[in-house]
């Protein structure tokens, strides 16, 4: 064990990963069978080589295969570094995807404090009228340990500290647990699907949706809703999002705590992305921040505007902009990363790993 106090994770929580591959393009299938896109559009002979051949003559399940094993290896190499690290908590910051973000009141952020709590583990896969992977039953339970005081501290140092940090003691009785903290736990235990992860989470949701939280129900929408819809109040800015990272930081330093810090988010989404008739992701903008990130370049990440995050489908990388502001409060460095692309399963996929004193 190391004597370092901080690590920091990027991941994804891609729900259909815990689905089969014939499924794993389920969301492409959705969008071709909305009548207001463009029949030449939709078909395959347009699109680019890649995505042709990810799509294949088998709607991508071939390929999807390659896709899965290669989330896994990353997601594996983020879980022995979270194994080596050994952490005493792990804070994820996790989209709520009208979850218990909802009609009565959107925060900016919220501290989930809860204790140990039983969530049904495949929740929004069955939702999507998938089964999983494992072939365990449908209303599989799972365990996410809590420290509702360790939790409820951290939200008051926060708002001790100048920060109006919102904070949850309950879960909605209505709606599925946000599953970006759950895919967290299934996916860095994905050999058991989230039955033998022993670390105890800390999850800080965050109202990535925005615009779109309440107006889409934070999911897939055909154009004719879209047209009519009335757009929500923004989400917060990627600025204050990085701010909010480096305010977090700051107080869990004072804990003495050894802490993981994790951003759980694919980057652009298909299905958010409205210029490109949510057949693929907007890579291009996605491939930039990533060699961005890479390089170690935050002018870039902090140029970046709350519309030109929505344009691009990239609303749920709002949550790598609070660990961007952690990990350069805490002095973090990067260690390793991964860009995993594709244009038929929905979102590029980004992995990465940060540790103290890494160079």
């Amino acid at each position: 064990m190391t004597d370092t106090r901080f690590l920091g994770l990027g991941l994804t929580h891609y729900p259909l990963l815990a689905g089969k591959d014939e499924d794993m393009a389920g969301l492409l299938r959705y969008t071709l069978r909305d009548p207001d896109i463009p029949a030449e559009l939709k078909d395959p002979a347009s699109w680019p080589e890649p995505m042709r051949a990810e799509w294949s003559d088998d709607g991508g399940t071939a390929a999807a295969a390659g896709h899965r094993r290669a989330l896994v290896r990353d997601l594996d190499r983020c879980r022995e570094a979270l194994d080596d690290f050994a952490p005493d908590y792990v804070v994820v910051w996790g989209d709520d995807q009208y979850e218990n973000f909802r009609e009565e009141v959107i925060p900016p952020f919220c501290v989930l404090a809860y204790p140990d709590v039983e969530v049904e583990a495949f929740a929004v896969l069955n939702s999507l009228g998938q089964t999983n992977v494992w072939g365990l039953p449908d209303d599989q339970q799972v365990t996410i340990k809590g420290d509702r005081d360790f939790s409820r501290a951290l939200a008051d140092s926060l708002i001790r500290s100048g920060v109006d940090m919102s904070y949850s003691y309950v879960k909605r009785k209505d709606a599925h647990f946000p599953h970006a903290i759950l895919n967290t736990q299934l996916f860095l235990d994905y050999e058991h699907a989230g039955q033998r992860f022993p670390y105890t989470m800390v999850p800080i949701t965050v109202n990535c949706y925005g615009a779109h939280v309440i107006a889409r129900r934070g999911g897939l929408a055909h154009f004719a809703q879209i047209r009519q819809e009335q757009v929500d109040p923004s989400g917060p800015t990627p600025q204050r999002c990085f701010e909010h990272g480096a305010e977090v930081a700051r107080v869990l330093r004072d804990t003495g705590k050894r802490i993981a810090l994790v951003a759980s988010s694919s980057w652009s989404h298909a299905f958010l992305h409205d210029k490109g008739w949510h057949l693929r992701p907007d890579t291009t903008s996605d491939r930039n921040l990533y060699d961005a990130l890479a390089a170690g370049d935050l002018d870039t990440w902090l140029a970046v505007t709350s519309d030109e995050v929505v344009a691009s489908g990239q609303q749920e990388i709002l949550n790598w902009y609070c660990l961007l502001g952690a990990v350069h409060e805490l002095g973090l460095r990067l260690e390793w990363s991964d860009f995993v692309s594709t244009d038929v399963f929905n979102s590029n996929k980004s992995f990465a790993i940060y540790r103290e004193g890494t160079r």
